[in-house]
């Protein structure tokens, strides 16, 4: 089965204006190394850009919990809630 997020429209445009500012960054990206800009430059580029998809995670992470995740446990599927929230952190945690 597949599930859905009920996200609100105020987390929604946080999340797009936020993934909408990244995907700037990455064409400056894209443009600095066609305009073969200094390296460590676009690196430090492509930390901001990395710091700010963890951003997108992190808030998104906690909608997670505070929405769908606290769903399940008031519907009482306390450890279904807790086996998912394990699966989540594994793919944040993976490089």
């Amino acid at each position: 089965m597949i599930e859905h997020a009920n996200h609100s429209q105020v987390i929604k445009r946080n999340l797009q204006s936020r993934l909408n500012r990244i995907e700037g960054q990455v064409r400056a990206i894209n443009r600095m190394i066609d305009e073969d800009v200094y390296c460590d430059d676009v690196l430090t580029q492509i930390r901001a850009t990395r710091s700010a998809l963890n951003g997108v995670a992190t808030k998104l992470l906690e909608h997670h919990m505070k929405g769908c995740i606290m769903h399940k446990v008031e519907s009482g599927n306390e450890q279904e809630a807790m086996d998912e929230l394990l699966v989540t952190f594994q793919k944040l945690m993976k490089d």
